[in-house]
């Protein structure tokens, strides 16, 4: 009998051995499965992070780049303006005015057609004076309005 009992307590004590290293491998698995899953999240947060910086600095860049194309753009349009004196003649009566033309041109492109502007003038008027305060396209309006236009449809003001 003693070495049936013999037998058995070493097959009994072979199968809580068996049964404690189960365990404990378990357990250990368990510890590094909770290890790299908290690894993946921070690798996760890192690169959601990253990826909204990113989208931050991809809108930055495509605004910047919108802004400098515009820049560009407007530093290559130019107005030509011609302006002279008429003489209508009708019966008795002289009447002289100042005649102001004015076109857009996007490099040496015409955007617009001639726009004239007739305006009565009087002996001993200054005609340059007259000239500019009739002006549409003036640069410089060109130039304020530019600079003062936020938003998306800034390039509207020229052909208002």
């Amino acid at each position: 009998m003693t070495i049936w009992f013999f037998a058995l307590s070493g097959g009994f004590f072979a199968l809580v051995a068996a049964m404690l290293v189960y365990f404990v491998m378990q357990s250990r698995h368990d510890v590094q499965l909770a290890q790299q899953r908290e690894s993946l999240a921070e690798a996760r947060a890192t690169l959601e992070a990253q990826k909204q910086s990113l989208a931050g600095m991809m809108k930055s860049v495509e605004e910047t780049t919108r802004r400098t194309a515009f820049d560009q753009f407007l530093s290559e349009i130019r107005v030509e303006e011609r302006h002279y004196l008429r003489e209508n003649k009708m019966l008795f009566v002289t009447r002289k005015s100042v005649v102001v033309r004015e076109r857009i041109f996007f490099r040496n492109l015409p955007l617009s057609s001639w726009v004239e502007h007739e305006i009565p003038y009087e002996e001993g008027a200054d005609v340059e004076k007259l000239a500019r305060t009739a002006a549409i396209f003036s640069p410089e309006f060109l130039l304020e309005a530019a600079t003062k236009g936020t938003g998306k449809n800034q390039s509207s003001f020229a052909f208002d």
